[in-house]
């Protein structure tokens, strides 16, 4: 706005000499739009583009405040990261004769038995449900880093695992990461998310309060590798966000075989706070906080449904 200023100011530079009063300059731009056209057009085309960057700045300042989406804030991160220069890769880290190795573990079953295992494994994914309430009963972290290596078997990007799964288990700093996550949450609700956002949460019973941080006895914090270093560069990663966003799939399914539980808390805002309470590297981003634990005994969860097949899946 400043530059649109001082660009009507130049064009009208005549009175620039003899005075500094905005009155003055007002009633020369008055008179001189009623004597020329050409003035008044300049005058006129400006005034139009500084209302036009003044719409725009508040739109978006309206939009920071009360019409954030999850997507917007992931957008807002990545921008973040755009601007850090990377330096291409240089190729797989392993020896040219590791390259291809036989798939000896590859197990073949006859189509009965496919048919019998794929409808148990929906069966025991099928009675998977996001808990939100904990027994503070532990058990071996032991499980846990076998879930964790489970996950750590998906596919991704080139190969390059972009994610980091941390396991607090201090109750201290469960309390502090709730603390953070909570106060964020409070602006969420409060200003950034949408009605809509809110209105299609409302039947899962969630809000600002997030007991679950620090109740369960382990809280799994998953980051994402926005870039790797490798000798001191800073070297791209591919596909970050699917790559993680299947481990994490896999780490869920493998809590669930075990008999345990938990949910995935996305804790917009709170990213960076945690980053530097974890104390991990610059190219970590918080992906997700997982509780895991017992459910709390007598806990009750949303009655919800699945879409049936033809409403998730075709054949072509």
């Amino acid at each position: 706005l400043k530059l649109q200023f001082l660009y009507l100011i130049a064009r009208y530079r005549s009175i620039a000499r003899h005075t500094t009063t905005m009155d003055r300059l007002m009633e020369f731009i008055t008179d001189d739009v009623k004597q020329h056209s050409l003035a008044q057009t300049l005058l006129f085309s400006n005034l139009f583009w500084m209302f036009a960057v003044a719409y725009i700045y508040l739109k978006k300042q309206k939009g920071a405040a009360g019409k954030m989406t999850d997507k917007d804030w992931q957008r807002a991160i990545d921008d973040a990261d755009a601007g850090i220069k990377l330096k291409e890769g240089r190729g797989p880290s392993h020896g040219e004769k590791e390259m291809m190795v036989p798939y000896s573990a590859y197990k073949r079953y006859q189509v009965p038995d496919m048919t019998e295992r794929a409808q148990d494994f929906h069966k025991l994914l099928n009675a998977r449900r996001t808990v939100r309430e904990y027994s503070s009963e532990s058990f071996p972290v032991s499980i846990l880093q076998d879930c964790i290596m489970a996950a750590g078997t998906a596919p991704s990007g080139a190969n390059l695992q972009p994610w980091s799964y941390v396991i607090v288990a201090d109750p201290k700093v469960k309390a502090q990461i709730r603390t953070v996550v909570e106060d964020e949450e409070a602006v969420n609700y409060a200003r950034r998310m949408k009605d809509s956002w809110k209105q299609d949460l409302a039947h899962l019973g969630t809000d600002a309060c997030k007991p679950y941080l620090d109740e369960a006895p382990y809280l799994v914090c998953v980051f994402k590798h926005a870039y790797r270093i490798e000798d001191g560069e800073k070297l791209q990663v591919y596909y970050p966000e699917q790559s993680v966003g299947i481990s994490v799939g896999m780490f869920q399914s493998a809590i669930h075989n075990v008999g345990l539980c938990t949910l995935t808390s996305t804790p917009m805002g709170a990213e960076s706070a945690i980053r530097e309470l974890l104390d991990r590297p610059e190219n970590e981003r918080l992906y997700l906080l997982m509780p895991v634990g017992y459910p709390k005994d007598g806990i009750q969860v949303p009655n919800i449904t699945r879409k049936p097949l033809g409403q998730i899946s075709a054949v072509v």
